[in-house]
C-alpha cells in the first residue's frame, strides 16, 4: 500500500520543509511511479536523494523511531517487488 499522501516535487523547498525527525519517504517520477522507498532522518534523506537526482516526486510520513521507520519502509517495499 503506498503511502496516503499527496506527491511534492522533490526540490529545495520540498527538503526544506521537511521534519528533522525519523521517517518513511517514497520517491516518484513525473507520472507518480514509485522508484523507491527508504527510511531515516528524513530532512537528511532527502538532501541525498535531491543532490543524487533520486527521482522527480516525494511523499513522507513520519515515524517516532528509526526502528519503526525501518519495519515500515520494509513493508512499503514488499508491494514494490
Amino acid at each position: 500500500m503506498p503511502l496516503q499522501k499527496a506527491w511534492t516535487t522533490l526540490d529545495r523547498e520540498a527538503v526544506a520543509s521537511a521534519p528533522d525527525r525519523p521517517g518513511v519517504y517514497e520517491l516518484g517520477d513525473d507520472s507518480g511511479t514509485v522508484l523507491s522507498v527508504g527510511h531515516g532522518v528524513l530532512r537528511d534523506e532527502l538532501k541525498t536523494a535531491l543532490a543524487y537526482g533520486d527521482g522527480d516526486r516525494v511523499r513522507w510520513t513520519e515515524t517516532h523511531t528509526l526502528d519503526r521507520a525501518g519495519e515500515l519502509a520494509a513493508s512499503h517495499r514488499e508491494r514494490l517487488e
